[in-house]
């Protein structure tokens, strides 16, 4: 997990502001690096995941690789998990219902069409984590989905698509509510 440092800029804002009420002048304090910001931490339970609990295990690695407000966990014996993520017959969908939570479906109809398991996983957990497909798309963009073709086995997320879920988490570690989203991404 990656851990992001706050510059020691407020800080000092507010050790000027303090000064100036108290009718005193102060030197500032130098610029030192505040307490690290805590990553939003979401759980996912992929019991019911069958044969593709390891692609999502590996799925949430690479997102908990790859950013750093947001950390992905398997959810404690009975503990409610953030993210449900199924195995079914069907094509691969998310159903996030606000950011950060929903379901995953990993449809076993596009492994059987030779889709890599962990770039679905990765790509589905994208969806919950505030990200639309982005079809078509070239293999480098992980939410181009199967646009991609069989081919293409990249499950990371290119620089794009972090930039976006650390401003979709860091939004709301500082405070800021998320737009909503309810929707079903079917890729």
């Amino acid at each position: 997990m990656h851990v992001r440092m706050l510059s020691g800029g407020l800080a000092a804002a507010c050790l000027v502001s303090l000064s100036l009420t108290s009718g005193q002048a102060a030197a500032a304090a130098p610029q030192t690096p505040a307490a690290p910001l805590a990553a939003r931490v979401l759980t996912y339970d992929a019991s019911g995941s069958a044969e593709f609990r390891s692609a999502v295990d590996r799925g949430a690695a690479i997102w908990n690789e790859s950013v750093d407000a947001v950390e992905l966990r398997p959810a404690a014996a009975g503990q409610r998990a953030n993210i449900r993520v199924l195995a079914d017959n069907g094509w691969p969908r998310a159903l996030p219902t606000t950011l950060g939570n929903g379901t995953v479906y990993i449809g076993r109809q596009a492994v059987d069409q030779g889709y890599n398991t962990v770039r679905i996983s990765a790509h589905e957990l994208g969806h919950i984590l505030g990200l639309p497909d982005r079809k078509p798309g070239p293999c480098s963009s992980l939410m181009s989905g199967s646009s991609a073709g069989t081919a293409c086995t990249n499950p990371y997320p290119n620089a794009a698509e972090k930039a976006e879920v650390e401003g979709n988490f860091g939004d709301v570690r500082a405070g800021r509510a998320p737009a909503a989203r309810a929707e079903v991404i079917v890729d």
